[in-house]
């Protein structure tokens, strides 16, 4: 019976101990921090044993296999001694994936990967297709495989994931753009974070798709430069296309060999501003590529509903509008945040940063931002970055104190957006954590 070793137990480690063990493996779990309770009853409903609060390494280290939670970086002292050993490093995309024979429809990029991922299969759902949302949104893939039932896995694929896959093969890969952000992770190059997002083709075969934007200049450049083997379908949202997709004439366009053109004005779309014209697009090859009719995929585009903590409007009090964007993690989703203000702007920002340079949003924010309230234990690089385009920047150290101080600074006809441009973990438990902590504290103003 082979050995398999689950590092971290949160989501994606619970789910690929499950998996492992229906198929057959002595699994063990493993994970230094302490393992939240619903895990530890998924865990001893399936008698799997584990240890919380420490790694043991007479017991990781004989393992066959280690299915590495995406989380953990390398530098930890147990992932080198598992890699001195040789023994085989998986992530959970690409040990689900070998037990399933449906159709897998991968998205990944640096920026609108859930909301591109969640419309996909709500299309999908409405169509009557058996397909279960996975991945980095929050849904074990490995869990939903040892459960069943689905004949299409749509798969939320960051980078961390894709570092440890050697087989994982999507029949659609998307690929939305790729702007720097976890460049902390890459030893700060920019080409090692290149090479891992375009790992989502590296198994594809001539019978798979590539979607690609092709208004990214990175991934422009790259596309000169590499051969892929599957069908590549490029969109853009001034380049037209014998095959891809565009907007021509305020109208969203796709064509495909052998369909019929699906064409959409951009003012049915749900999901409203340049960077969601770019997510629609995506999810519209992608289902036309997976035979959906036309109609029900405009339908479905119509009456999609955005995603909480990603631009989500919390409440207007005293004409002050408070807006949620906690799921902004860097640089880039944050620029289209700031991008897509109309009023004048109270910006709370910061957090743990990645290695930002935020000289890209200083015209933003000279343009549109009246204050910024800083929501971080290190600020520094924020005031040295914007200090000669606001008058005000102060620093808080949660939800609560920032809130009141934009709604103290704010006047109406103002918007107070939270839009960190990055991780949340030095403050919150996550992105969630920190975009509910700011709806509690706006609804108790």
């Amino acid at each position: 019976m082979k050995r398999l070793v689950i590092l971290g137990c949160g989501e994606s480690g619970a789910g690929t101990a499950v998996l492992g063990k229906q198929q057959g493996y002595d699994v063990f779990v493993s994970d230094k921090n302490p393992i939240a309770d619903k895990y530890k009853q998924l865990l001893n409903a399936h008698q799997i044993p584990f240890e919380e609060g420490k790694h043991t390494a007479d017991l990781l280290l004989n393992a066959d296999e280690v299915m590495k939670s995406p989380g953990i970086p390398e530098k930890v002292e147990i992932v080198k001694a598992i890699r001195a050993k040789g023994i085989l490093v998986v992530s959970e995309i690409e040990f689900a994936a070998r037990y399933t024979n449906a159709v897998l429809i991968g998205i990944t990029g640096s920026n609108g990967k859930s909301t591109t991922t969640t419309l996909i299969h709500h299309i999908l759902v409405k169509a009557g297709y058996k397909a279960a949302l996975v991945g980095n949104i929050g849904f074990s893939f490995a869990l939903a495989v040892a459960q069943g039932g689905y004949d299409y896995y749509v798969i939320e694929i960051s980078n961390f994931q894709l570092d440890d896959i050697h087989n994982f093969r999507p029949h659609i890969a998307v690929l939305l753009n790729i702007t720097p952000d976890h460049l902390d992770r890459y030893n700060y190059e920019m080409k090692n974070y290149v090479h891992s997002k375009f790992r989502i083709t590296e198994n594809q075969t001539e019978k798979d798709y590539f979607i690609w934007c092709a208004d990214n200049p990175v991934l422009q450049t790259e596309m000169q430069q590499r051969t892929l083997k599957a069908q590549c379908i490029p969109f853009s949202l001034t380049t037209a296309f014998p095959i891809g997709g565009s907007i021509i004439n305020e109208q969203l366009t796709i064509n495909q060999p052998n369909k019929p053109t699906f064409t959409m004005s951009i003012y049915e779309l749900a999901l409203q501003g340049k960077h969601n014209q770019h997510n629609s697009l995506a999810a519209g090859i992608s289902a036309n590529i997976v035979d959906v009719r036309n109609e029900i995929i405009r339908e479905s585009m119509s009456d999609f509903e955005n995603l909480e903590h990603r631009m989500e409007p919390v409440l207007t009090i005293k004409g002050i509008d408070f807006v949620n964007d906690s799921k902004a993690t860097n640089i880039n989703s944050t620029w289209f945040a700031l991008e897509s203000m109309t009023k004048p702007v109270i910006w709370i920002a910061g957090g743990l940063d990645k290695g930002n340079d935020y000289t890209v949003l200083q015209s933003l924010v000279k343009e549109k931002v009246k204050a910024i309230i800083c929501m971080g234990k290190d600020n520094r690089k924020i005031h040295e970055a914007f200090a000669r385009y606001v008058d005000m920047i102060a620093n808080t150290q949660s939800a609560d104190e920032a809130v009141q101080m934009a709604y103290q600074l704010g006047d109406k006809g103002d918007v107070v957006l939270l839009s960190p441009a990055c991780a949340s973990f030095d403050l919150f438990e996550n992105y969630v954590d920190r975009g509910n902590k700011f709806k509690a504290a706006v609804k108790a103003l």
